[in-house]
């Protein structure tokens, strides 16, 4: 959402984004164009753990305080000036909102100068929603063929807009950083970034770790996990397999060159190197390149942002076969259709003595990752918004 809305506002619209944030910021930011509102912050002060804590009060707040506030503050008043509104919710603790917006809409006699939409980015929740009145008031979307698929299981047949990435991951990475990064491990390099959660089949890439090193390879895998109780499975698992553990602390919010230096400062010599720090995009994208593999081998994706960063940046993905509608095995990447550890030992001893189909595959990748950038999704959203709007007055109206 923090893309789309940058990639709207850079277009000129008028972007009002609401998200439950931080309650010690602002509780409303103006950036050009680009609104901010950091919503419910009189719950979360007395929560400060996560966006998750109380999320059934979060809930009812939005609920019940969110519409009004778009009726009022802003579809009205924009109506008056001969403006029209596309309102886009997300995730099934949002689903409430969109119809109650649309049932004040409606009552206010504004309804059809606004259409809205619903999207689902993960299958968190779906058992909750009530389908038939949210697919009467909202356009329902989805982010992958895979997720529209699920989808289809409750009844519904919802759009596909993809998910996008910022063109920054494009930018140039210098041959001599990527060399330095690669001289501070062992070989193969692999690097795996996301939550601690068991559908990311952490453990299934500790395990290959393993069996690397038990056919005589010396492997490094650098991670980098969240918060989540997983994590500690995931350590737990790589020692009993003999595996070596070193974390690497960073506070703050350090630079690419910050984040380097402390990494030569540790001399990392363990099999598992545990990045406990802010990793900036641009630091990311240079290890994504300078990796022999990025395990981004989730066993449930709704749509697998991180491969395509890694395929922008140059690097060579070994995906899933989920919501990765992107990924061709052998083409513009690799695929691990199942949860079995040897596949990943497999893939990348296949990866070891074939450079110049690594260049070729890489070399689609970025071609592949040009498809996504937000400036392409946007137009996207734009033309479904836009068929909205037209279905929308043909029928008299949501």
């Amino acid at each position: 959402m923090a893309g789309l809305t940058k990639a709207l506002a850079a277009r000129g619209f008028r972007v009002h984004f609401f998200f439950v944030g931080d309650p010690a910021r602002p509780g409303v930011e103006t950036r050009g164009t680009l609104t901010l509102y950091r919503w419910g912050q009189w719950i979360s002060q007395y929560h400060p753990e996560g966006v998750y804590a109380a999320e059934w009060d979060k809930m009812v707040d939005l609920e019940q305080s969110l519409p009004p506030f778009v009726r009022d503050q802003i579809v009205l008043p924009g109506v008056h000036n001969g403006r029209r509104f596309v309102c886009l919710t997300e995730e099934w603790q949002t689903a409430p909102v969109a119809m109650a917006l649309s049932d004040l809409l409606y009552a206010a006699g504004v309804r059809s100068e606004a259409v809205i939409l619903w999207n689902a980015n993960h299958r968190m929740g779906l058992h909750r929603i009530d389908f038939p009145r949210l697919g009467f008031v909202a356009t329902l979307t989805t982010v992958s063929r895979f997720m529209r698929h699920l989808l289809q299981q409750y009844g519904i047949d919802p759009v596909v807009i993809p998910n996008g990435i910022d063109e920054s991951w494009f930018g140039e990475i210098p041959q001599s950083l990527v060399h330095r990064i690669q001289r501070l491990f062992s070989r193969p390099l692999l690097v795996k970034v996301g939550r601690f959660d068991p559908d990311k089949r952490w453990i299934m890439a500790v395990e290959a770790v393993a069996r690397l090193k038990s056919q005589g390879v010396r492997p490094t895998l650098v991670l980098r996990g969240g918060l989540e109780p997983h994590g500690a499975m995931v350590f737990e698992r790589a020692r009993e397999l003999g595996l070596s553990v070193q974390d690497v602390v960073v506070e703050g919010t350090p630079s690419r060159e910050e984040m380097l230096a402390a990494l030569e400062a540790a001399r990392p010599a363990a099999d598992l190197i545990h990045l406990r720090a802010f990793l900036p995009s641009n630091f990311l994208a240079a290890l994504y390149r300078s990796a022999d593999a990025v395990l981004v081998n989730s066993g449930f994706e709704p749509f697998g942002l991180v491969g395509l960063e890694v395929m922008a940046s140059r690097g060579l993905a070994i995906t899933g076969g989920t919501g990765e509608d992107y990924s061709r095995a052998f083409v513009n990447g690799l695929v691990v259709d199942n949860d079995d550890p040897w596949r990943l030992v497999e893939l990348v001893r296949f990866m070891e003595h074939r450079p110049q189909l690594r260049v070729q595959m890489v070399k689609a990748a970025v071609a592949t990752a040009k498809g996504y950038i937000w400036d392409r999704v946007v137009d996207e959203l734009i033309g479904q918004a836009t068929l909205a709007f037209e279905r929308q007055n043909r029928v008299g109206g949501g």
